[in-house]
């Protein structure tokens, strides 16, 4: 998972900015910038640079021989003086800082190609090639600095990553199908390709990795080739099931009050019974032309998984049992 932890705050040690130290040796710690104070300077930032920035839109529209999908940005000036601005291009929703649920702050993300495969969720995992910019305002324009990138799919748990990288991907889609290379690797076919525009309360904020200044504006383009759901404690219950209240934070559902949440707990109701022994898991070979699954009652696809060479397909489920009848499934009961 080359420089995977880029995009993950939890694997990133906090840091603070530090005053020089005064004669007696003591350190002056600076807090924090006030999180509702910081929304409009870096939304401001944000929408000068897509409103001054362009897109390679006509390599996309009619793609040269060799064409690799990836988004380019420039500014709009001389050659370019007529291009159209990415704000006319973008689209933007709201979204609610994780930290002070008072504030607000509007994400802009550019969809280029929406995709035609599976849709992640929330807690899902989504295999990406991607380049990671932060805003540089220290020069005569708005200007980007690339901090990371992978030109092979890299895996990531969406639970794990910064809230806007999290929240454009699962506006898109994965691929719809992928061949085999002579090599070994895979040529995908109608992946999702977009960029993020990530103001910096949804980003690292005031604990940015080395490299990235405090409090930057941050820049993903990304293609999604593939996506599964996440079951990230292996209990064969996906993780967007887990999330029983609906709310696409997985971190606030804690069936037996134990601090962990159950997407990362085994043992969800806390009755000694791990959830995996539970419910029951059925896996059904899909060949090239075989219909669909029936599904019996309380019965839910869980994942399914496509062999690119022989196009094979391995669908899993589980069915949710109730011994007692109470309308609670076993797992989320600990009575039985």
């Amino acid at each position: 998972m080359k420089k995977a932890y880029f995009l993950a705050p939890i694997l990133v040690l906090s840091f603070l900015a530090l005053s020089s130290c005064k004669k007696d040796d003591e350190v002056d710690i600076v807090p924090p910038r006030d999180r509702s104070a910081e929304v409009g300077p870096a939304i401001e930032e944000i929408e000068t640079y897509l409103n001054t920035h362009f897109y390679n839109y006509e390599e996309f529209a009619n793609p040269p021989v060799g064409f690799d999908n990836k988004i380019k940005f420039d500014t709009i000036a001389g050659d370019n003086a007529l291009k159209t601005p990415l704000i006319e291009q973008v689209s933007f929703k709201n979204v609610t800082d994780l930290i002070d649920d008072t504030v607000e702050y509007k994400l802009y993300y550019l969809t280029v190609n929406e995709g035609e495969g599976v849709q992640p969720g929330f807690a899902d995992i989504a295999h990406v090639t991607y380049e990671g910019t932060y805003l540089n305002n220290d020069s005569d324009y708005n200007r980007s600095e690339v901090f990371d990138s992978s030109v092979v799919p890299i895996e990531f748990d969406l639970t794990a990553v910064v809230t806007g990288f999290q929240e454009a991907l699962v506006e898109f889609k994965s691929s719809s199908n992928a061949t085999v290379n002579g090599d070994g690797t895979f040529a995908f076919e109608g992946f999702g390709v977009g960029a993020v525009f990530i103001p910096s309360g949804l980003g690292y904020y005031a604990s940015p990795p080395s490299g990235i200044p405090l409090y930057s504006q941050l820049i993903f383009t990304f293609q999604l080739m593939e996506a599964q759901p996440g079951d990230q404690d292996e209990d064969g219950v996906p993780s967007s099931i887990e999330n029983l209240d609906g709310d696409n934070d997985v971190f606030d559902d804690d069936t037996d009050l134990d601090g962990s949440p159950n997407f990362v707990d085994g043992d969800d109701d806390g009755d000694g019974r791990l959830t995996s022994n539970e419910v029951i898991k059925t896996e059904y070979i899909l060949n090239p032309g075989d219909e669909e699954p029936v599904l019996g009652e309380n019965e839910v696809e869980t994942f399914r998984i496509k062999d690119y060479e022989t196009q094979i397909v391995t669908v899993t489920t589980i069915t949710f049992t109730d011994v007692d009848g109470d309308g609670t499934p076993d797992y989320l009961d600990p009575d039985n």
